[in-house]
Parts: C-alpha cells; structure tokens; sequence
C-alpha cells in the first residue's frame, strides 16, 4: 500500500488528521486532570492513534497524519487568546512530558517495520 494516493487512501488520512485533532485535545484535558495517571491515558491513546495510522495506511503516512491533528490541536488550545489568558493552560511538567512521550512515539510508530514486510537483511539494506 506504499504508493499513489487512491480517493480512499486520502479519506484514512483525512480520517486520521481528525481523529488526531480530537486526540490531541482530550490529551491535553487529561494531562492536567490526573496528573500521572492522565499522562498515561493520553499517551496510551496516542500511541494507539499512531500505530493504527500506521497498519490502516502501511507507511509512515499515517503516523504523519495523526501527528498533524496532535500537533494542530496543541497549537490552537496553547496560543494566547485576545483577552491575554489561554483557553487550556498548563503551567506543570505534564505538558511537556505529554508533548515529549508523543514525539518519541510518534517517531517508534513511523520507523516501525511491520511483521509483513520481512526481515531487513544485508542484500537489501543497499536498495
């Protein structure tokens, strides 16, 4: 499935940016109201939020679409309003854990192999 984009391989990646926006916000109400166990749910959810990307679309594609609505959500819940407060704010360590666990598993899901695609041997690595 690595290859051209069919109108339902556009659709899965739609599907995932706005799954992924959707992600992104409950995260970050999570983070701060449970503090570590919150920070465990979102990032349980994310994880699952990428790898799914990953299996449904059969390349990193996916897991750059789900990390594109994480990512659009983040911005707009953190960026200051006209009044000068933020409509979520998080002043604690748990945000920045939440962005940094995301990150690193943002980049697991899209260098993972899948089992299907074999073993990575040494005539291949040169291709």
């Amino acid at each position: 499935m690595t290859g051209t984009l069919t109108p339902g391989r556009i659709a899965t990646l739609l599907g995932l940016l706005a799954v992924g926006v959707l992600t992104g916000a409950a995260g970050w109400l999570v983070v701060d109201l449970w503090f570590p166990g919150g920070l465990l749910l979102g990032l349980l959810a994310l994880f699952g939020l990428f790898l799914g990307g990953r299996i449904a679309v059969g390349s990193g594609l996916g897991v750059g679409a789900g990390v594109l609505g994480w990512f659009l959500a983040y911005v707009v819940l953190g960026v200051p309003r006209p009044e000068g407060d933020f409509l979520l704010g998080s002043s604690g360590i748990g945000m920045y854990a939440y962005l940094l666990g995301g990150t690193i598993l943002a980049v697991m899901c899209a260098t993972l192999r899948a089992p299907f695609e074999g073993p990575v041997s040494a005539a291949q690595s040169g291709k």
